[in-house]
């Protein structure tokens, strides 16, 4: 049985790459293939794309939350992972936005 007070988000963090590396900018753009917008999906650990040009990117997050949790905190949790997931690639950064979808009011809406 599932457990009736877990929600699932869907977490979109936007950006735009900035003062990248030369070795971060020749990683991108070997590892570009990989990481089209056509093949990304939302998953607990994060789906990464960028633009050809390698401007925009946008990681992608399925999070699991208690009913109790607000979508701030998601927002927040979402954001983190984003941050963590850029410093560790040393992929410098600017102008993030993160928007939050609550799929599970969407799919309790859709029954109704």
């Amino acid at each position: 049985m599932a457990d009736e007070s877990a929600r699932v988000f869907r977490v979109t963090v936007r950006g735009r790459f900035s003062e990248l590396s030369e070795q971060a900018r020749r990683y991108l753009v070997g590892a570009q293939a990989e990481h089209d917008i056509f093949s990304s999906a939302y998953t607990p650990e994060g789906t990464f794309t960028y633009d050809t040009k390698i401007d925009f990117f946008n990681c992608r997050y399925e999070l699991r939350s208690t009913a109790d949790d607000k979508i701030g905190d998601v927002e927040t949790r979402g954001l983190q992972e984003a941050k963590l997931f850029l410093q560790t690639m040393k992929f410098g950064y600017r102008d993030l936005k993160v928007d939050v979808v609550d799929m599970t009011a969407m799919w309790d809406a859709t029954r109704r």
